[in-house]
């Protein structure tokens, strides 16, 4: 032990080490999809934080772990993104300093049982406050969100239901903080199992109390998926042969992939016209996405569009939220050389301005998404919130189809589904395709990134609103109030260390005659 200490001693190899355990949690995501390895994944992170000399190189763990995790769940993005995949690792690792500081503040030594149980919310409140920055899309948004491992243990998505995907990951990592000082401290294990105790309690009586949405009536989708295929005119061909396969099944809707199109409609209404032929044979309205340059205003757009049997429908939604190197790049006066390394946008993406809820016929309404739009948990609140029956993402993810990248996009549709209590359809081009219930429950099976096929799903509708979609991001709130009680507390703290003693009292001198001395007599 005293040789792996004098080891560890070396700023690098200790860093090294923090960058190991900080990718850990990666093989809880698609494709290893190990859920559980989540619960334990990062006390190895945590263990080697809390041995740290002094605080600030517990920060230096802290963002030499976040640098491991950041690359670890963005890995398949090397190709496109070269070596600046690791400036955005050191960049956004950057963010998990001030939490390897809390960690050793928290659980160095041997922490009493306040200490410990405090702990157990106040170091998940502060995973919260990374995962809320990252989130903000011009900093990649919220791909690899520790909670949304749990895409699949039906548990964890009626959690999800109550709190969203930020309940998920406060509980993950309270786990993974009360199995550390478990394993770690031996004075404070009844703490540490008090806390894990705690935790089920509060796990459990969410799972009872949450409500189960309840199912209303069922409608029939279809995705085409044309798998990978070279050239913009290919692609549309091998998505016609496949749609007219579509034709007497009585469908609801038909929905394509993104970039299904690659021609804006107003300038290519030859292609609006078989598109509108092919909803007049299949009786369903067809929801394609446009990836060109628009005819009516200046610039690229990514755009989700409807046609019915007499063509365009009007119903268009444009992307909001842009994926930063692969459609734009931010600051591009600076940054633009990332386009020589990678493969950068040449040309930056324009963005849309609101979301839309598209009525397609037969009473139903559904909330467009495109792309890593899934990622965010608050488009998909919002959508429900405006009245989407059904939630429908149109992806691509052609250009990573060799990696964990597709089944790991697929996943998260699951937990917008649970989140919201409405079905989701992820429709792509390559795969992965799925669609989930509306208590986040795998429909049918899922089109893979070898297949090329038109699949039909049965899904069952509901209604009402999940705790979630009436509150909102709370946890995150909660975790707000919880950091700014400690700052408070360790403020005031600081300053009565700071105010100085009151000088001792010192009684006045007496005379022989027990009567206090008088100066001067």
């Amino acid at each position: 032990m005293r040789n792996f200490g004098e080891w560890l001693a070396s700023p690098w190899r200790r860093s090294a080490l923090a960058a190991l355990a900080g990718a850990l949690p990666v093989f809880a995501f698609p494709a290893p999809s190990v859920w559980w390895f989540a619960y334990v994944a990062l006390v190895p992170w945590i263990v080697l934080i809390r041995s740290a000399p002094t605080g600030k190189r517990a920060a230096y763990d802290g963002w030499a772990g976040g640098f491991g995790y950041m690359v670890a769940v963005h890995h398949w993005l090397f190709p496109s993104l070269n070596v600046f995949i690791f400036v955005i690792g050191a960049l956004l690792g950057a963010l998990w300093a001030p939490w390897g500081w809390l960690v050793r503040r928290f659980l160095s030594g041997v922490p009493g049982p306040g200490r410990g149980l405090a702990a157990l919310v106040v170091l998940p409140s502060g995973w919260l406050m990374v995962e809320l920055v990252r989130s903000w899309q011009g900093l990649g948004g919220p791909w690899g969100m520790l909670g949304s491992s749990q895409w699949q243990v039906e548990p964890a998505l009626r959690l999800a239901s109550v709190g969203g995907v930020w309940l998920l990951s406060f509980l993950v990592v309270a786990v993974n903080v009360s199995l550390a000082v478990l394993v770690s401290v031996r004075e404070s294990r009844v703490p540490a199992v008090a806390g894990i105790v705690v935790t089920a309690a509060a796990t459990s009586a969410a799972w009872v109390w949450s409500p189960r949405p309840d199912t209303d009536g069922r409608v029939r989708m279809a995705v085409v998926q044309p798998g990978v295929i070279e050239g913009a005119d290919q692609r549309f061909a091998r998505e016609e042969q496949l749609t007219r396969q579509l034709v007497g099944r009585h469908l609801d809707l038909i929905v394509w992939g993104e970039s299904s199109v690659g021609y804006d409609l107003g300038d290519r209404p030859d292609l609006a016209r078989r598109i509108a032929a092919l909803s007049r044979a299949t009786g369903a309205d067809i929801l394609v996405n446009v990836d060109a340059r628009r005819s009516d205003k200046p610039g690229i757009y990514k755009s989700s569009v409807l046609v019915g049997p007499n063509g365009l429908t009007g119903d268009r939604y444009d992307k909001m939220r842009l994926v930063p190197f692969g459609e734009y790049i931010p600051a591009r006066r600076f940054l633009g050389w990332a386009t020589s390394v990678g493969r950068a946008a040449g040309e930056d993406r324009r963005r849309g301005t609101e979301q839309v809820v598209m009525n397609v016929g037969h009473g139903l309404r559904v909330g467009p998404m495109v792309c890593f739009e899934s990622a965010f948990p608050d488009m998909s609140r919002h959508l429900a919130e405006d009245g989407a029956d059904v939630l429908v993402a149109q992806s691509s993810t052609s250009s990573f189809q060799h990696s964990w990248a597709p089944e790991q996009h697929a996943s998260l549709a699951a937990l917008r589904a649970a989140e919201t209590g409405r079905p989701m359809v992820h429709a792509t081009l390559t795969g992965v395709s799925a669609v989930y219930g509306p208590s986040g429950e795998r429909l049918g099976p899922w089109a893979g990134t070898s297949d090329s096929e038109a699949v039909v799903y049965d899904i069952p509708l509901a209604h009402g609103v999940t705790p979630y979609v009436r509150y909102g991001d709370w946890p995150v709130h909660g975790s707000l109030v919880v950091l700014a009680l400690w700052c408070a507390a360790e403020g005031l703290r600081a300053v009565r260390l700071r105010r100085p003693a009151p000088e001792p009292r010192v009684p006045p001198a007496r005379t022989v005659h027990e009567s206090p001395a008088r100066p001067g007599r």
